[in-house]
């Protein structure tokens, strides 16, 4: 028998597809060819499997030699089929054990010396090893850590391909040779962000941990200088640790991202792309190989547009679907890719192009249509996505002097965040949803906990004016609740409909 299999995985954003790499031998002039489906990457293994085995002491058959990778229509992308496909055509030549190789799953790309060479996105792809049932992958030196995260997994990490032959019973010697090390990992910068540091905004304070108990998406307008984006860098500080399913998520991401991730980090990630961002770049995608965008690196965290107006229209637009959804598609020619997005949107603008529109004592040199275009750089659709507009203003002289900061510590504003959460948590048991953001409108407003009529009065005086759109009405539902679970209520009653209301309009301080 001349025909030997083994296993390694294709990757259409973070979800895997088990791969079978079939190699098979024949009497004809001496070739070598990949089928099913491979990009240009992957054709280019043909040559570095040659060099990386004749290197490690493993010639290859002078027969016709052909790979194929099955499924035959799923498209395959990049060099992390290298390993795999290496040791199935040593298989078949007799070299390798073919009932060895068959359970195992291999992922790395091969240098010309036969040294294992990273690759991005190993812990997804050992994720889908391990939904596929196999309990054994061999990976590049470089990326052990990141594979052991993956519970209940047989993790074997090779620094050359002479190592991983041993281990299915070649009869070659092992060189000493140095790892090929990654990519240093991405420093984690320890700040001291705390809300006590805030002077002067207690609205904007209380706004900011109602954003972060209901997950709710924010928006903060004001001029230059008011503390919009010193707010909104604290939000991540009092958003609850992420629990080790979510963080594995996030890191899953990291990976396909080409970032090294060696541990699995709690903190809720923050993304504050600049905003000259093009709307490919928040979206994510590439041409021949899906990459994720800064909307799905937020995934589980915050997504920041600082300077919101400043950014492209399409690029705003593009929000649009995965704040409703949770998740970013990703169209290309040649692939779908679909990347997790459900984040926290937080906005923050000034009032006009010179940010002194509407500001006491200052002047506004921007004409009237100026101040018009810029206010509806957000379309109203974005707008109705967001749950809390609130318009921050300048501290007062004599408050930013002396110097004192909020009474409201982040650790303390967390614990308020954790305890609401919680009693949402424990509200929606029964239903798909944990977060009151997430929560359907229909359900609100038609099933078990609908508010009584008076309590729901100015809501739908509301709706009826046109002030608020069907979905507006949703979300000021979503942020009353919020409210009574930050109270310790059992349910909203006028008051937190009034003050819902407050701050979905806007308010100014």
């Amino acid at each position: 028998m001349s025909t030997a299999r083994t296993w390694a995985v294709a990757l259409t954003g973070v979800d895997g597809h088990l791969v079978e790499v079939e190699a098979d031998l024949s009497n004809q002039t001496p070739d070598f060819k990949i089928i099913g489906l491979p990009d240009k990457a992957l054709g280019e293994a043909v040559q570095r499997v040659h060099n990386a085995c004749k290197n490690a002491g493993l010639d290859l058959p002078r027969r016709r030699l052909t790979v194929n990778l099955s499924p035959a229509s799923l498209p395959k992308h990049g060099s992390g089929f290298d390993l795999s496909i290496a040791v199935s055509t040593l298989a078949a030549g007799g070299l390798l054990a073919r009932r060895s190789i068959a359970g195992t799953v291999h992922i790395g790309e091969l240098g010309l010396d036969g040294r294992l060479r990273p690759v991005p996105g190993v812990l997804p792809a050992v994720f889908a090893a391990s939904r596929a049932g196999f309990d054994r992958v061999i990976v590049p030196k470089a990326n052990e850590d990141e594979a052991r995260l993956v519970p209940g997994v047989e993790v074997r990490a090779a620094a050359s391909l002479a190592e991983v032959a041993v281990w299915h019973g070649a009869d070659v010697e092992v060189p000493d040779v140095d790892a090929v090390d990654a990519a240093s990992p991405v420093p984690v910068r320890e700040e001291s962000l705390d809300l006590a540091d805030v002077v002067g905004q207690p609205e904007a304070v209380e706004a900011l941990i109602i954003a972060a108990a209901g997950g709710h998406h924010l928006l903060l307008s004001g001029p230059p200088g008011a503390g919009k984006t010193m707010l909104a860098r604290r939000l991540p500080g009092i958003l609850p640790r992420l629990t080790e399913k979510e963080a594995l998520e996030v890191a899953a991401v990291r990976s396909l991202s080409g970032e090294v991730v060696t541990r699995l980090d709690g903190s809720p990630p923050l993304e504050s792309p600049h905003h000259s961002t093009s709307a490919a770049a928040l979206v994510g995608g590439g041409s021949r190989a899906a990459r994720p965008g800064a909307i799905a690196r937020a995934h589980r965290g915050v997504l920041f547009l600082d300077e919101a107006a400043e950014f492209s229209r399409v690029a705003l637009d593009a929000l649009r679907q995965p704040l409703e959804s949770g998740v970013i598609d990703v169209h290309r020619a040649g692939f779908t890719a679909r990347f997790p997005a459900r984040f926290q949107l937080l906005l923050a603008m000034n009032p006009c192009p010179c940010g002194n529109y509407g500001i006491r004592g200052a002047e506004c040199v921007c004409p009237p249509m100026a101040i018009r275009r810029y206010a509806t750089r957000l379309s109203g659709p974005l707008r109705d996505r967001v749950d809390i507009d609130l318009q921050v203003m300048r501290v007062a002289a004599h408050r930013a002097m002396a110097g004192e900061g909020s009474s409201l510590t982040s650790s303390a504003a967390r614990e308020r965040v954790r305890a609401a959460r919680e009693r949402a948590s424990e509200r929606w048991r029964a239903t798909p949803w944990r977060r009151n953001a997430e929560v359907s409108g229909t359900w609100l407003r038609q099933g078990a906990l609908r508010l009584e009529r008076a309590v729901r009065a100015p809501l739908d005086r509301a709706l009826e004016r046109g002030a608020l759109t069907l979905r507006g009405y949703d979300r000021v539902l979503r942020l009353a609740w919020t409210m009574a679970d930050l109270s310790d209520r059992d349910q909203p009653g006028l008051d937190e409909i009034g003050r819902a209301l407050h701050l979905r309009r806007g308010t100014t301080q």
